[in-house]
């Protein structure tokens, strides 16, 4: 939009030119006027000399200059003696307009005149005039920028009135105004331009929503995720000023995945989200997150903790229900605590995930309502590692295990494998325990060397009880173990009193197990081989082992990572990786095992790529030991 001073320097560039096309023009009729009175004015002397008789050519010549106004005059007779020679200062815009010096003879008078007629009024006349012009062009820029200007400054108000209001309308997702006011401009560019931008931004507030379901909508449950329920929990405005927060932590996640595959795992968080939306329906306001892969959150605004404890009861019965439908060691935990504006989120989280531990060592699908506060001072972590404490120890003092088998099947009958053990921990009324916790808290409270001599006590006796010594049967061991120098003299002494059964067991340890001590782990398969068991390294391709760190320790299988084989009928830089991996591990004599197969297609192509065993939900559940044999 102009200035007032841009408007007018504009008009005054404006008036410049028109006054220099009008100057030029006046000057072209003004000579055009001049040369046109002097060829009139020789006429009128060619006239005069015929007419008249002129008997005194002098007295003429001297009369002459006195008939006309005369810049330059020159009369000479036929003697050629000049009787008149008259010449006005010159002016340099007079000779601008001067035209040439007229000749004509006069035959009569015996007179020959040479003139210029004076132009000094006609060049004044046109000088006042573009004056006058330049004058009034003065006035008329500055009345013109001033009206031009204000006119200017409506019409501007007008448009952006018009264009706001319907910017308003597209920002609102409401039609188009149709409704014209008085001072509306038909606009039609600038309304096509406004549908366009309607439409701009509709689809990007479409993307917005995508991208936003994207960050905060977790897809396999479709409950808003652990960002928006920070997001939420912080925003005091938004949310009630005291209630109860839940955190239930699905106990059998884990083993799901490992055992029956990730569908199955996807099936169970589902079926755990859509028990706990139910169970919260009745409250107002009450809201489901899922934090992470096997954390829910519950929010629940204006009541107290014992009023909330009637949801966690509730909360218990579906999950017994769904577990006894289902097959299931157990389905969720939950830890309860009360919130108001004055407790921050960190802290509550420390009381619930304390609350989940305690649930842990009590009663199958168990809630623990969290009241005492002051623990987090003291470390709330402590409250729950007591309470796993005395169970573990009370599961290693009682052997109140319970052994599960699942097979691995043989590509071809020439391939020798086995069934891997799988553990249940039992507490004092014979509920298992979360297994996935256990592991985890023996190992953090140093008591998983204890727990996997318990597990080989049990299988081995197991075996010897049952007569099974035709089986091969595959342990997990911790990479605790393994580094235990303890543990690798008893394990040694256990398995040479029991050779035959020795022969028949195959260690299991992870990758990155064997990775965090390269010399004791050679240590323990060198004396695995030397009483006649096997080593399985799984969890395979995880890591960045190279082949030559395996064909020094010389396992007798490795079993890929289920990364690898988990949709390997669509995956072809995985078909391609794996039958790499197979070819170099077949040169060492080594054999392949595949896990997590979970369809007919995905243990058909890792038959294609030569796998050697493939173990999976596909290929068979786990059963109780004492029951597959």
């Amino acid at each position: 939009m102009y200035t007032y001073s841009h408007l007018l320097l504009r008009n005054f560039l404006f008036a410049l030119s028109f006054c220099v096309c009008a100057a030029l023009i006046g000057a072209g009729l003004l000579t055009a006027q001049i040369s046109e009175r002097q060829e009139q004015h020789k006429q009128t002397l060619i006239l005069l000399d015929k007419q008249q008789k002129i008997e005194n050519s002098e007295l003429f010549a001297n009369q002459l200059p006195n008939l006309n106004q005369y810049h330059s005059i020159n009369i000479k007779n036929k003697e050629d003696t000049v009787n008149i020679n008259i010449k006005q200062k010159s002016n340099f815009i007079n000779d601008l307009f001067l035209p040439a010096a007229t000749q004509t003879n006069l035959t009569h008078a015996n007179l020959f005149i040479k003139f210029q007629l004076d132009v000094s009024n006609s060049v004044n006349f046109l000088t006042n005039i573009m004056l006058a012009v330049i004058i009034l062009s003065i006035v008329f820029i500055i009345v013109a920028s001033y009206i031009s200007l204000g006119a200017s400054r409506r019409l501007t108000e007008n448009i952006t009135k018009q264009i706001q209001r319907e910017l308003v309308g597209i920002i609102n997702g409401t039609e188009l105004s149709i409704d014209v006011d008085e001072n509306d401009i038909n606009l039609p560019e600038i309304q096509k331009h406004l549908i366009e931008l309607k439409e701009l931004i509709a689809s990007k507030a479409t993307a917005t929503a995508i991208l936003e379901k994207d960050a905060y909508i977790e897809p396999v449950t479709q409950l808003e995720n652990r960002n928006r329920f920070v997001q939420f929990f912080e925003n005091v405005d938004s949310r009630a000023q005291f209630g109860v927060l839940s955190i239930t932590r699905c106990s059998e996640l884990q083993t799901i995945n490992q055992i029956h595959g990730y569908n199955e795992g996807d099936n169970y968080i589902r079926k755990i989200a859509e028990i706990m939306k139910n169970a919260v329906g009745r409250y107002n306001g009450a809201q489901v997150f899922r934090l992470n892969s096997s954390d829910f959150a519950t929010l629940i605004p204006n009541v107290t903790l014992k009023s909330a404890e009637k949801f966690a009861e509730e909360l218990t019965t579906s999950f017994n229900e769904y577990q006894q439908s289902s097959d299931l060691d157990s389905v969720g935990y939950t830890g309860l605590v009360y919130f108001d504006s004055d407790k921050p989120l960190g802290e509550l989280l420390a009381l619930a995930d304390t609350g989940i531990s305690v649930a842990q060592t009590q009663k199958v699908n168990a809630w623990y309502a969290q009241t005492d506060t002051s623990i987090v001072e003291n470390n709330s972590a402590s409250y729950g590692n007591q309470n796993w404490r005395q169970e573990i120890d009370s599961v290693i003092e009682n052997q109140r295990v319970s052994l599960l088998v699942q097979p691995i099947k043989p590509s071809s009958p020439n391939n020798r494998v086995y069934g891997e053990i799988l553990t249940r921990f039992l507490n004092s009324s014979d509920d298992v325990l979360p297994t996935a916790s256990f592991i985890a808290m023996a190992e953090k409270l140093d008591k998983i060397v204890a727990v996997d001599r318990m597990i080989i006590e049990a299988v081995i006796k197991e075996i010897s009880e049952r007569n099974m010594q035709d089986h091969f049967f595959g342990i997990n061991v911790s990479a605790r173990s393994i580094n235990d120098g303890h543990f690798l003299i008893w394990l040694e002494r256990r398995l040479l009193r029991d050779a035959a059964i020795a022969s028949k067991l195959v260690f299991e340890i992870t990758e990155s197990g064997l990775q965090q001590n390269i010399k004791t782990s050679k240590n323990f398969i060198d004396m695995v081989h030397r009483v006649g068991a096997r080593i399985t390294v799984e969890r395979f391709g995880v890591g960045l082992t190279s082949f030559k760190f395996f064909r020094d320790l010389k396992p007798d299988f490795i079993k890929m990572d289920s990364t690898y084989t988990r949709d390997i009928d669509e995956d072809k830089n995985n078909q391609y990786f794996l039958r790499l991996m197979v070819d170099l591990a077949h040169r060492l004599s080594i054999s392949v095992l595949a896990e997590c197969v979970e369809s007919q297609e995905e243990k058909f192509m890792l038959g294609k790529l030569f796998i050697d065993g493939c173990q999976g939900f596909y290929i068979g559940k786990p059963v109780n030991l004492s029951a597959m044999y």
